[in-house]
């Protein structure tokens, strides 16, 4: 079974979830403790929390693991995190059915956590649902960032499984909003970088103000664009111009992004909102299809 803490205990700043499984007669499974973070991860659900078990299991039996194979006391479905630093407006009036996503982390120009990534997730899956929804904008309240990126600072506190859980989360969710239902616009003010340039090239339309700098500078770190970026991109532009930016790292500004096909529109600095509300409008007084 699965127990969650009703209060935390004075002085507790994270809470954790104890799962339970009934030992098998002939294995000895021993029980394991998932912080709230790792449970609310990738999937939001228990299907994380199997694929960690049969890893641990693996390692001790020869015999796959099977959790319908057990019987749990009871079941509790874990929702994710309520987010600040994923702000959703719905416009109203006129532009009813046009949904504004803000990204406010300043302290980090806005590198994805955990809390954002659950937040992302959670705002993109209640979006898939809502019927009134026309248009979704991304846009940053944090002056000359986009998104930065994962929260590498975040990632050294991690364990290997952790990162992992991580990075297919972050996989898993820019793929949810790349098949939204609704046309989706990402709108781009100062750097977009890494995983901040994965969410965009994610998006259908990219709206960029001068001052952007688009990038994926993971080859630099000796890694590689870990959410799309090595399909999306080439898609856009081109597999050589993709081979280019992605080998070498190179950062490249809004005129630029546009020639080659990655920005839609390029616009003053300041000015990449009013042009993605702009086109969001148009959409938005289409039937839907």
């Amino acid at each position: 079974y699965i127990t969650v803490p009703r209060r935390r205990p004075p002085g507790h700043t994270h809470s954790a979830a104890r799962l339970t499984i009934p030992r098998p007669t002939s294995h000895r499974i021993r029980s394991k403790i998932f912080s709230t973070e790792q449970l609310c991860g990738e999937m939001g659900t228990l299907g994380m929390v199997t694929r960690s078990l049969t890893r641990h299991y693996s390692k001790k039996n020869s015999r796959p693991f099977k959790l319908h194979q057990y019987q749990s006391w009871r079941t509790l479905i874990l929702e994710p995190l309520s987010s600040g630093s994923v702000q959703v407006r719905r416009l109203s009036d006129a532009d009813s059915g046009i949904v504004e996503v803000n990204l406010h982390r300043p302290e980090t120009k806005n590198a994805i956590g955990n809390e954002m990534l659950r937040g992302l997730r959670h705002t993109f899956e209640t979006l898939e649902m809502d019927g009134d929804a026309n248009v979704m904008m991304i846009s940053s309240s944090v002056p000359k960032a986009f998104c930065a990126g994962a929260d590498l600072k975040e990632r050294k506190e991690m364990t290997a499984s952790e990162v992992q859980f991580f990075v297919n989360s972050l996989r898993s969710t820019f793929a949810l909003l790349e098949a939204l239902r609704v046309p989706t616009i990402a709108v781009i003010e100062g750097a977009a970088l890494g995983g901040g340039l994965e969410m965009a090239l994610s998006c259908d339309l990219r709206i960029c103000g001068e001052n952007a700098v688009l990038g994926l500078p993971e080859t630099g770190l000796a890694i590689i664009p870990g959410a799309g970026g090595t399909q999306r991109l080439p898609r856009l532009v081109g597999k050589a111009v993709a081979k280019e930016l992605i080998f070498t790292g190179r950062r490249i500004g809004a005129k630029e992004a546009m020639s080659i096909g990655l920005a839609n529109y390029t616009v003053p600095a300041g000015e990449a909102r009013p042009k993605a509300l702009e086109i969001a409008r148009e959409i938005n007084n289409k039937a839907q299809v």
